[in-house]
Parts: C-alpha cells; structure tokens; sequence
C-alpha cells in the first residue's frame, strides 16, 4: 500500500469517528468499562496464579525412614528415590531435625518436647520435591512402596483441593476475560455496521466506479482500531494508578503468610499492554466481522 493512500484511510477512518459522535462514544465507552472489568480480573487472576504457584512449589512429601534402616540401607533409598524421574530434589533430615522441627512448629509448647531429647522416638526422613507438582500423588505412591519407608507424608487432601481450586479459578477467570472482550467487539461491532448502513450509498458509489472491498474496508478497519486503542487509555490509567495504590500500601502487610503481591515493575507495563493489545483487537475484529458482511455486493 502506498504512503499517500494510507495517509488517505487514516484520515478518513479518523473522520468517521467524529462524524458518528455519539455512537463512537458508546462504543468507547463500553470498550473502557470491559478493558476496566478486564484489567481488574487480569490483575487479580494474575496475582491469584503466582500465590498458587509458590504454594504448589513449596509442596514436598516426607519419607518417614524404618527405624531399624542402617547408613547402607539409607544410602541405597536415597539412591531409589533419586531414580525417581519426577523427583526433583532429595534432602535427608535426621531423627533430631525432625524433632526440632516440630518442637519449633508447636511454639511455646514445644518446651515441653525437650524432655524426650534424651530417647527421640522419631524417624528419620527424605525431604522430596517433585519437577511438576502435580506429580507429587504419584511420585509418595511410589515412594511409599520402597524398602525401608514407613510411612510419607504430604499433606493430600488439602493438596488436593488446592490443586483443584486453582485449576477452577484459571477456567473460571479466562471465561470471565473471554465473555467481556466478545461483549465489547459485539458492541464495536454493530456501532461500524450504523456506519455502513448510513454510508451505503456513498460505498455503492465507489464500487461502481471501481473501488475494491480492501480500499473500502481500510478506513473502518482504522475506525475500530482507534476507538479500541481510545477505550483502552482509561483502563490502562486505572490498573496503574490503582495497582500503585494497593502495592504500596500492601507491601509491608501480610494477611496470608504466602500471599504477596507481584512487584509493580514491571508487572502493570505488562498488563498495560495487555490491556492495550486487547482493545486494538476488540476494535480490529468488531470491524472485520461487521464489514465484511456488508461489503457483499
């Protein structure tokens, strides 16, 4: 395409949105109050998957080890474990970590555990984390059916649920996103059908005299891209000043021992551009579906 015949759809899908004024303004606006709707879903779905992922990745089965294993027989679980293809990393704690560990978890009471130092009935156990958290059912499985393993332990119904949660509230979230960015083309879509409709003659013209459905289309293809690019600057303004907002004042704060949110840089540039991708397709595909069904002469 030439500079001087794009310079001409530019200006004129520039014009179109001025011409139909308050269309465009619906338009825009609805665009501004999906993308708003949007960014907040985004930024929350976001935040919701990160604090997922850092407890999925804190998941870890202990290996309770027989107490009657000696050093060989250790060694040669150790060894089994590792075989494991899942098993990402294996740390061994001895009988008097665990019981420090569980002196510390009991808090003030745990005072009272110091009296059993002297003849520690625990075991000593293989600390396990797995490649892919999901696989941590299957890996204790395996684990358990070892020699020399008394017991594991990973905690699998809450594990469980969890693990289903966060599947629910990634499907739940992108339906949300998904219905909201259809909604908005819908309605992009029917304000650059008025347009046509009001224009029909002007563009029977020009098929007449040889315009092609390309040289037509272009300056509502710009149409709905600006108005997209137009709803998206309010949004993008409101994730960032609000995202600021929460960021600073919830930094030094912590409701939920794992939950943090995600640092503000670069983190809203990127849901920014999100937010701006999203209008320009909005606006894009709204005018692709409503021209081309008018464009059929």
């Amino acid at each position: 395409m030439k500079a001087r015949t794009f310079k001409r759809h530019l200006r004129e899908g520039s014009k179109n949105i001025f011409r139909n004024g308050w269309m465009t303004f619906a338009s825009v606006a609805s665009v501004t109050t999906t993308l708003i709707l949007v960014g907040v879903f985004l930024v929350i779905m976001l935040n919701l998957n990160e604090m997922a992922e850092k407890v999925e990745e804190d998941v870890q089965i202990r290996a309770f080890i027989d107490l009657a294993a000696n050093q060989e027989d250790i060694d040669s679980l150790k060894k089994e474990i590792t075989n494991i293809p899942e098993v990402s990393t294996i740390e061994f704690s001895s009988k008097e970590e665990e019981l420090k560990n569980l002196m510390s978890s009991l808090g003030a009471d745990g005072d009272m555990m110091a009296m059993v130092n002297q003849d520690n009935p625990l075991n000593d156990a293989f600390i396990i984390k797995t490649e892919d958290p999901l696989d941590t059912f299957d890996v204790a499985s395996k684990v358990e059916s070892l020699d020399h393993v008394s017991s594991t332990e990973y905690g699998d119904q809450v594990i469980q649920k969890l693990f289903t949660f966060n599947e629910y509230a990634r499907y739940i979230g992108i339906g949300l996103i998904t219905a909201l960015v259809l909604t908005a083309a819908f309605l992009i879509s029917n304000t650059i059908k008025i347009t046509i409709m009001a224009r029909s003659t002007e563009i029977g013209i020009m098929k007449l005299v040889g315009a092609t459905n390309g040289f037509i289309r272009w300056p509502f293809f710009i149409e709905g891209l600006l108005m997209g690019i137009l709803g998206s600057i309010i949004p993008i303004i409101f994730v960032v000043s609000g995202y600021y907002y929460l960021f600073e004042n919830m930094k030094d704060k912590t409701f939920v021992p794992f939950f943090e949110l995600i640092p503000f840089n670069p983190f809203v540039w990127q849901v920014s551009l999100i937010l701006l991708g999203i209008g320009a397709f909005i606006g894009v595909w709204g005018s692709i579906m409503s021209v081309r069904k008018f464009l059929k002469v």
